[in-house]
């Protein structure tokens, strides 16, 4: 699937985002500014969370409870420099859970990620037209 949206359009592009995606493991590929981190808060408000999200450059991982006790794993690989780094911070058990998982910069860590995943692939077309192809691999 592919869609070509203003930022104004984000938050209908998160709600088709969630609708067609047939896994809950979101890989976010993209050049840096993209809009990777805005997407997925987009996507974090269309599951429920109200709290302000960011993107875990630093910590790697923050995590958001949705209102119906749902949880939401957001992932920026940005920073990794080895691929096993994200073995120390048990990304094996993450993945186990079934909740959403959203990941930036998945090209980093792709060895140890699951082959059925959601792929977005975000392609900036002008300071506010962004185009992405969604692509379900479940």
């Amino acid at each position: 699937m592919k869609i070509t949206y203003n930022l104004s359009q984000i938050d209908d592009v998160a709600q088709n985002i969630i609708a067609s995606a047939t896994c809950s493991q979101l890989l976010f590929f993209g050049d840096m500014g993209v809009g990777k981190t805005t997407l997925i808060k987009a996507l974090s408000r269309a599951l429920g969370i109200s709290e302000p999200t960011s993107s875990p450059t630093f910590s790697l991982v923050n995590e958001y409870r949705t209102p119906d006790d749902g949880i939401i794993f957001h992932f920026d690989f940005y920073r990794i420099e080895q691929p096993e780094e994200v073995l120390d911070i048990g990304l094996e058990h993450y993945l186990e859970n079934g909740d959403w998982i959203f990941m930036e910069w998945p090209e980093k860590v792709l060895k140890y990620l699951p082959e059925q995943v959601t792929e977005i692939h975000i392609i900036q077309e002008s300071e506010e037209k962004r185009s992405l192809t969604l692509q379900n691999k479940c």
